[in-house]
Protein backbone atom coordinates (compact mmCIF):
# COMPACT_ATOMS: atom_id res chain seq x y z
CA UNK A 1 0.00 0.00 0.00
CA UNK A 2 2.79 2.38 1.00
CA UNK A 3 4.36 1.81 -2.39
CA UNK A 4 1.42 2.42 -4.29
CA UNK A 5 0.76 5.78 -2.34
CA UNK A 6 4.45 6.60 -2.98
CA UNK A 7 4.03 5.93 -6.62
CA UNK A 8 0.55 7.52 -6.99
CA UNK A 9 2.68 11.04 -5.28
CA UNK A 10 6.01 10.59 -7.92
CA UNK A 11 3.05 10.38 -10.53
CA UNK A 12 1.08 13.51 -9.23
CA UNK A 13 4.63 15.69 -9.20
CA UNK A 14 5.71 14.87 -12.37
CA UNK A 15 1.99 15.79 -13.59
CA UNK A 16 2.32 19.37 -11.73
CA UNK A 17 6.27 19.99 -13.07
CA UNK A 18 4.59 19.09 -16.23
CA UNK A 19 2.03 21.45 -16.19
CA UNK A 20 3.73 24.18 -14.73
CA UNK A 21 6.32 24.19 -18.22
CA UNK A 22 3.34 24.32 -20.17
CA UNK A 23 2.03 27.51 -18.52
CA UNK A 24 5.49 28.87 -18.27
CA UNK A 25 5.71 28.28 -22.44
CA UNK A 26 2.03 29.43 -22.82
CA UNK A 27 3.10 32.67 -20.87
CA UNK A 28 6.09 32.90 -23.06
CA UNK A 29 4.16 32.71 -26.36
CA UNK A 30 2.03 35.29 -24.96
CA UNK A 31 4.57 37.78 -25.27
CA UNK A 32 4.60 37.22 -29.96
CA UNK A 33 0.47 36.99 -30.18
CA UNK A 34 0.31 41.04 -30.76
CA UNK A 35 3.62 41.21 -32.64
CA UNK A 36 3.11 38.02 -34.50
CA UNK A 37 -0.40 39.54 -35.27
CA UNK A 38 0.35 43.16 -36.74
CA UNK A 39 3.15 41.31 -39.31
CA UNK A 40 0.63 39.26 -40.44
CA UNK A 41 -1.90 42.52 -40.92
CA UNK A 42 1.39 44.50 -42.27
CA UNK A 43 2.16 41.79 -44.50
CA UNK A 44 -1.56 41.38 -45.70
CA UNK A 45 -1.72 45.28 -46.19
CA UNK A 46 1.54 45.55 -48.54
CA UNK A 47 0.49 42.25 -50.66
CA UNK A 48 -2.62 44.47 -51.90
CA UNK A 49 -0.60 46.78 -52.93
CA UNK A 50 1.72 45.05 -55.28
CA UNK A 51 2.71 46.04 -58.48
CA UNK A 52 0.17 49.11 -57.96
CA UNK A 53 1.49 52.35 -57.35
CA UNK A 54 0.10 54.08 -54.41
CA UNK A 55 -0.37 57.44 -52.63
CA UNK A 56 -0.14 58.40 -49.14
CA UNK A 57 -3.73 57.70 -48.52
CA UNK A 58 -3.72 54.49 -49.96
CA UNK A 59 -1.36 53.60 -47.52
CA UNK A 60 -3.07 54.47 -43.65
CA UNK A 61 -3.23 51.08 -42.95
CA UNK A 62 0.29 50.29 -43.93
CA UNK A 63 1.20 53.33 -41.90
CA UNK A 64 -0.92 52.16 -38.54
CA UNK A 65 0.04 49.08 -38.26
CA UNK A 66 3.84 50.34 -38.98
CA UNK A 67 2.70 52.87 -35.58
CA UNK A 68 1.69 49.66 -33.80
CA UNK A 69 4.90 47.63 -34.40
CA UNK A 70 6.77 50.87 -33.34
CA UNK A 71 5.41 50.82 -30.33
CA UNK A 72 6.22 47.41 -29.13
CA UNK A 73 9.38 47.64 -31.13
CA UNK A 74 11.45 48.28 -27.59
CA UNK A 75 9.66 46.07 -25.13
CA UNK A 76 10.38 43.23 -26.89
CA UNK A 77 14.04 42.32 -26.10
CA UNK A 78 14.15 39.26 -28.52
CA UNK A 79 12.74 40.68 -31.43
CA UNK A 80 14.11 44.46 -31.36
CA UNK A 81 16.35 44.12 -34.17
CA UNK A 82 13.60 42.69 -36.68
CA UNK A 83 10.76 45.00 -35.76
CA UNK A 84 13.33 47.69 -35.70
CA UNK A 85 14.09 47.21 -39.14
CA UNK A 86 10.41 46.29 -40.15
CA UNK A 87 9.96 50.11 -39.14
CA UNK A 88 12.43 51.28 -40.58
CA UNK A 89 11.54 49.68 -44.23
CA UNK A 90 7.93 50.93 -43.57
CA UNK A 91 9.41 54.28 -43.27
CA UNK A 92 11.12 53.85 -46.39
CA UNK A 93 7.69 52.50 -48.00
CA UNK A 94 5.60 55.19 -47.18
CA UNK A 95 8.55 58.21 -48.06
CA UNK A 96 7.85 56.36 -51.79
CA UNK A 97 3.86 57.67 -52.02
CA UNK A 98 3.33 59.01 -55.27
CA UNK A 99 2.49 62.74 -55.21
CA UNK A 100 -0.98 63.98 -55.31
CA UNK A 101 -1.99 64.28 -59.19
CA UNK A 102 -3.19 67.67 -60.16
CA UNK A 103 -5.83 67.45 -62.39
CA UNK A 104 -4.27 68.00 -65.77
CA UNK A 105 -6.11 67.76 -69.00
CA UNK A 106 -2.13 66.21 -70.38
CA UNK A 107 0.86 64.72 -68.01
CA UNK A 108 3.97 65.85 -69.55
CA UNK A 109 6.75 63.11 -70.51
CA UNK A 110 8.96 64.32 -67.79
CA UNK A 111 5.96 64.02 -65.29
CA UNK A 112 5.07 60.54 -66.48
CA UNK A 113 8.67 59.29 -66.43
CA UNK A 114 9.25 60.82 -62.67
CA UNK A 115 6.21 58.68 -61.55
CA UNK A 116 6.98 55.75 -63.07
CA UNK A 117 10.70 56.16 -61.70
CA UNK A 118 9.02 57.05 -57.74
CA UNK A 119 6.58 53.65 -58.70
CA UNK A 120 9.40 51.75 -59.35
CA UNK A 121 11.00 52.89 -56.08
CA UNK A 122 7.90 51.95 -54.13
CA UNK A 123 7.90 48.86 -55.73
CA UNK A 124 11.28 48.36 -54.57
CA UNK A 125 10.97 49.57 -51.01
CA UNK A 126 8.04 46.98 -50.69
CA UNK A 127 9.83 44.30 -51.38
CA UNK A 128 12.39 45.00 -49.30
CA UNK A 129 9.27 45.48 -46.62
CA UNK A 130 7.71 42.18 -47.26
CA UNK A 131 11.45 40.54 -46.73
CA UNK A 132 11.98 42.31 -43.10
CA UNK A 133 8.20 41.69 -42.00
CA UNK A 134 9.26 37.53 -43.37
CA UNK A 135 12.42 37.46 -41.26
CA UNK A 136 10.61 38.90 -38.28
CA UNK A 137 8.20 36.27 -38.24
CA UNK A 138 10.60 33.37 -38.68
CA UNK A 139 12.26 34.99 -35.83
CA UNK A 140 9.31 34.70 -33.92
CA UNK A 141 8.31 31.70 -35.20
CA UNK A 142 11.96 30.06 -33.80
CA UNK A 143 11.65 31.51 -30.89
CA UNK A 144 8.08 30.51 -29.66
CA UNK A 145 8.53 27.02 -27.51
CA UNK A 146 6.18 24.30 -28.33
Amino acid sequence: MGALALYGLLHHREVFAWMKQIRKTDAVNTVYDEPDQWLADLYKAQCRRAKKPSRAEDMEDVSQTGNMIRGVADRIEAIRPELAKVVERVDDYLDTALPVQTPALKVSLADHQAQLVQAMKQEAARADLAQAISSARQKIKSLRRN
